[in-house]
């Protein structure tokens, strides 16, 4: 599997409530359609498969945000490379519930 920070900003969330919040999205390759079928029932988030590629939009209060804080602004090059990490440790566990 191989997953990247593909964009994160600020951005009006699609809902009801249009309010403006911090999202990233994650851009993950390399899965069997098995997986990627499983990712996207029961992930939470904006799921999106495009050839074979799963794109995850997950929306946060701005203070919330991975890289909100005046430090990621900074290192944000570390800060993207962290956030990688976590969410593909994270979509690995998740994934051995399958």
């Amino acid at each position: 599997m191989e997953l990247k920070v593909e964009n994160y900003g600020l951005a009006e969330k699609t809902d009801s409530d249009d309010k403006e919040m911090a999202f990233v999205t994650y851009k993950v390759s390399g899965l069997d359609s098995n997986s990627l079928d499983f990712l996207k029932e029961n992930l939470e988030g904006d799921i999106k498969i495009d050839d074979g590629v799963l794109f995850i939009k997950i929306f946060y209060d701005e203070e919330m945000s991975p890289f909100h804080s005046e430090e990621a602004k900074l290192k944000i090059d570390d800060f993207i490379a962290r956030e990688e990490i976590e969410m593909k440790f994270f979509i690995s566990s998740f994934l051995e519930d399958m």
